[in-house]
């Protein structure tokens, strides 16, 4: 069974209104969330949101103040207090210090972000309803990921009428609110709203940060408190460094399509840039900003990483029982990577172009866990179980279940009963350790917590799907479409059958 990864993630929970086909959406990402549901309710929508939402405020550091029980979170404090102990003409300046430090110094209290002096928290509130830094680089964003001129193409149309677009996100950490943004669009204006918790804790009880500052230069600090030696690692290392946690990275439904023409696309966008290219192409088409990203991994794709064992061995069992095969990286004498298959058994190298669908579809899930991703990380994959045979798509549950217990977390869109029922036996399995039974159906195992199902409806009204022992997370529409396919089958039988004895009977 394999060990999971001990990961803090943020708490995020995004909210939309009116936004594409979706009417309404409050959905909060679990370390496993997924969309199911007809094609056109939105899954796509929102997925590109989320991964959109993740490169704004990925890309924004500051204030590092919000990240709680992190080792950043220690940095934050000292560094804003920095400023302090620099007005060393005046003796107000150091006695704020002064009372801050003695607040870090006791293992008694939690120090939250209200023991920090009301400038500072005045100047953190500033910084977050300023528009030029929220609202802008929000907009720029989700016109980019979304490949719109303006937000109002997103606005749901209702009899003719566009609607009022609303979109919101709050971060927190454990049991405790952190920060929310609220965007709201009318016909000619944007809107943005934005607030944080000044009683959230950003150093816990227990862990105390002690300094040797005399008043004087800058300061350093030393750690101490009643935790162990493990609890204190963990609470400095568990945050994130950014408000939505590790980097993001997205899957697109096109990717087989792209593996499989790249270094034609590639040579294209490389034509066009010169003069005469921009010549012959005055307008250049664009394209989603998440496809955009994927093609520029590929592109420039290299494994210069540090080895990941958590990754390493995921993708030596995807390559072995779902690809039978490895995916080679070869680099071209243009610089470009070019990519190939080679079957188990086989010493011989397949280009992608001229491999079946099923392992262009699998290559670049494979070299993204092998070069990119890492556990902290958000990974969004559309359709995982496209092209798959459904004995891979049962496969696909598992693969999916031991990347968030390495701790990255999962975020899909599907259409696939196999693989929403194996995430079923996967969350059963989570139940028989809990209750102290080994269960070696499974090599893995996922708690029913870990697991947010998200249910699309063609109304525009999106719900959760609750697990529960005997339907598992599936939608009820699937089996329903089960049962109409039984019903018809046997119908079809005894008409056969009746058609069969007569003609006998003749």
């Amino acid at each position: 069974m394999s060990e999971v990864k001990d990961t803090q993630h943020p708490k995020v929970e995004i909210a939309v209104k009116n936004f594409g086909p979706i009417a309404k959406a409050n959905i909060d990402l679990r370390p496993l969330t997924v969309f199911v549901g007809p094609s056109n309710t939105g899954k796509t929508y929102f997925a590109t949101l989320v991964y959109a939402l993740h490169g704004v405020f990925q890309g924004f550091a500051e204030p590092r103040l919000l990240v709680p029980s992190g080792f950043e979170g220690v940095l934050g404090i000292l560094g804003a207090l920095r400023p302090y102990v620099l007005k060393k003409d005046q003796p107000s300046s150091k006695e704020v210090v002064q009372d801050i430090l003695e607040k870090l110094s006791r293992d008694d209290r939690a120090f939250r972000l209200s023991d920090l002096p009301e400038e500072i928290c005045g100047l953190l509130l500033d910084t977050i309803k300023d528009s030029e830094i929220f609202g802008d680089r929000l907009q720029a964003a989700i016109k980019n990921y979304f490949d719109i001129d303006s937000i109002s193409s997103l606005k749901r149309l209702t009899e003719g009428l566009l609607n009022e677009l609303e979109i919101s996100m709050r971060i927190g950490m454990e049991h405790q609110h952190g920060w929310s943004i609220n965007m709201t669009t009318s016909e000619s204006d944007v809107m943005l709203d934005s607030s944080f918790n000044k009683d959230m804790i950003l150093i816990p009880k227990g862990l105390a940060i002690s300094t040797d500052w005399t008043g004087e230069g800058d300061f350093d600090f030393t750690l101490s408190g009643n935790w162990t030696l493990g609890e204190m690692k963990h609470q400095l290392h568990s945050g994130s460094s950014n408000w939505i946690g590790g980097n993001r990275y997205y899957l697109p439904a096109a990717r087989s399509g792209i593996m499989q023409s790249h270094r034609v696309i590639a040579s294209s966008l490389v034509t066009r840039t010169t003069r005469v290219g921009l010549e012959r192409f005055p307008e250049v088409p664009t394209m989603s900003g998440a496809i955009a990203d994927f093609m520029e991994r590929i592109i420039l794709y290299e494994e210069d990483k540090g080895s990941n064992d958590e990754m390493k061995h995921l993708v030596e069992a995807l390559e072995s029982d779902v690809l039978a095969g490895q995916i080679l990286l070869k680099s071209l004498p243009s610089g470009y990577p070019d990519f190939y298959y080679r079957p188990q058994g086989i010493e011989e190298d397949i280009r992608l172009s001229q491999t079946s669908s099923m392992v262009s579809e699998l290559a670049p899930l494979v070299l993204y866990l092998r070069g990119l991703v890492n556990p902290g990380d958000t990974f969004i994959i559309e359709e995982p179980e496209a092209h798959l045979h459904p004995g891979a798509q049962a496969d696909m549950a598992v693969v999916l279940a031991r990347l968030v217990r390495a701790g990255v977390r999962v975020i899909i869109t599907t259409h696939s009963d196999w693989l929403l029922q194996e995430i079923g036996n996967l969350i059963r399995v989570g139940e028989l350790e809990k209750a102290g039974q080994a269960a070696s159906d499974l090599p893995t195992s996922l708690q029913k917590e870990q697991v947010g199902v998200w249910h699309f409806q063609k109304d525009g009204k999106v719900e959760e799907i609750p697990y529960n022992r005997i339907d598992g997370v599936e939608p009820m529409e699937y089996l329903d479409v089960a049962e109409d396919l039984y019903n018809r089958s046997a119908r079809l039988q005894n008409r056969l059958e009746e058609v069969k004895g007569g003609s006998e009977r003749e």
